[in-house]
């Protein structure tokens, strides 16, 4: 912090008041007047001098008394408002953090200031969700960036909606959204199909995704080992994420069935793993075990419901009996083959996921070139799908 103004720098200023000197005093005499002791006719005393420096016409001096003053609650709401609409290199301290600026005057600039004047204000601690919700609106891409990144910032769902409407082509916008702290659910649903597997990854881990929904993500990022059924696939990625949502409650038997009838077994035997604390290669012993009296022990030991099992088992039997056929859409009839099998089964699978079984059935085979022949009760639930 700048020196207190003393009578030995005002008679260097009338021997030689040039702007160096200028600026030196402008920032003494900023940051006097932030202090707490000043008794009321000094803080008058200090508000008529920054008045006047705050019109310097050098913009070093400006600049330095800006920086100087920034923090002070004696500043004058008209000084810290000419300071803020000054050139950038005098305002962005300001915009950044005085507290005597109001929304209206924040407000204001957002409308007419630069880009780095949006910035400035997007990373002042603690914005009302007014300022927040003009940010959105109509400030350029970095602001809104710098907005989302800041933790204290308060926005309305609405205008995250807006944000993610107005900035839908806009990784960095997307990606701090993301990442911040808390994000309505319904806005974490509406990026889960415009971001990366990495992010998709975080959006399960990090908010309170419906399990229809975390499903979905799990069954995109995990793609790969769905095609290629890689059992016991290194991905350091896929064991965090299923403990984070183990810790946080989330890794429910519902969310397991679903994976599983979509496909991911790689998912399956890390849940079963996790929830089971063991290592990941005994359980995939267990789950694949021929005489399925290793997967009826794990799935107890798991503490997963007794009236599930029979859904789970039959999934794990479609998956080991599975051979692609490198024909179109082959991942889709496998599918198509788990969740039939399934369905077959519905006595013992709640209604809303039944229901969740349906809906994916109906997706894969609307589209399929050629659904795969199916006899018995299979054939029923195949035939009661849409398309």
């Amino acid at each position: 912090m700048a020196a207190s103004l003393s009578s030995v720098d005002v008679a260097r200023l009338m021997a030689e008041p040039s702007a160096e000197l200028r600026a030196e005093l402008a920032g003494k005499i900023g940051s006097d007047l932030s202090r707490p002791e000043l008794t009321a006719t000094e803080i008058k005393l200090g508000q008529d001098i920054v008045r006047i420096l705050a019109r310097d016409v050098e913009e070093k001096v400006r600049a330095s008394l800006s920086r100087a003053i920034r923090h002070s609650p004696n500043l004058p709401r008209d000084v810290a408002r000419r300071l803020a609409e000054d050139v950038e290199f005098v305002a962005l301290p300001m915009l950044a953090d005085s507290l005597v600026l109001t929304d209206e005057d924040l407000i204001e600039i957002i409308r007419y200031g630069s880009s780095l004047k949006q910035e400035a204000i997007a990373s002042r601690p603690n914005l009302t969700e007014a300022v927040s919700g003009v940010l959105i609106d109509q400030a350029a891409e970095p602001a809104v960036v710098v907005l989302m990144g800041n933790s204290t910032a308060a926005i309305a769902t609405e205008k995250f909606d807006h944000a993610v409407t107005r900035f839908a082509d806009s990784t960095p916008v997307k990606e701090a959204m993301v990442l911040r702290d808390k994000l309505p659910v319904t806005v974490a649903e509406r990026l889960v199909t415009m971001v990366s597997k990495a992010l998709q990854t975080h959006l399960v881990k990090a908010h309170d995704l419906p399990p229809a929904t975390a499903a979905d993500i799990v069954l995109r990022s995990r793609e790969h080992a769905i095609i290629h059924l890689s059992v016991g696939a290194d991905d350091i990625d896929l064991r965090q994420m299923v403990v984070q949502m183990h810790r946080n409650g989330r890794l429910t038997p519902s969310l397991i069935l679903r994976a599983l009838c979509t496909g991911d077994i790689a998912f399956f035997e890390a849940a079963m793993a996790v929830r089971t604390n063991i290592p990941l290669e005994n359980a995939q012993i267990l789950i694949h075990d021929p005489s399925r009296k290793g997967l009826q022990a794990l799935y107890r030991k798991a503490g997963l419901p007794e009236a599930l099992y029979s859904a789970i088992r039959a999934a794990v039997d479609v998956v080991d009996d599975a051979e692609f056929d490198g024909e179109p859409r082959d991942l889709e009839r496998f599918r198509s083959r788990i969740i039939t099998r399934v369905l077959t089964l519905v006595e013992t699978v709640e209604t809303e996921d039944a229901d969740y079984l349906v809906d994916k059935l109906g997706d894969l085979l609307v589209h399929a070139p050629e659904p795969e022949a199916v006899s018995g009760p299979e054939a029923k639930i195949a035939d009661a799908v849409p398309g």
